[in-house]
């Protein structure tokens, strides 16, 4: 019983084992390159959502509000 405990053990240990991280691709292969990275011109421009180039208000002066008919009181 006791040794078949040890043999548990030791796969079990073996298992966690960790080798080398691989810092060079395989003799006759390129490094991977992720295709879908933007260049960084792109990444400098700033987004429309960032810089709005309206304004949803449709007041352009001080005018009082046309009367709302979504605007109803909570119900109860």
């Amino acid at each position: 019983m006791r040794a078949v405990s040890l043999v548990a053990l030791a796969l079990l240990a073996a298992c966690g084992k960790q080798g080398e991280l691989m810092r060079k691709p395989p003799p006759g292969q390129q490094a991977a390159v992720d295709a879908t990275k933007p260049p960084p011109s792109t990444l400098l421009e700033i987004p429309t959502q960032a810089e709005p180039s309206r304004v949803d208000d449709p007041l352009r002066r001080s005018e009082e509000r046309r009367d709302d008919r979504f605007n109803l009181p909570p119900q109860r």
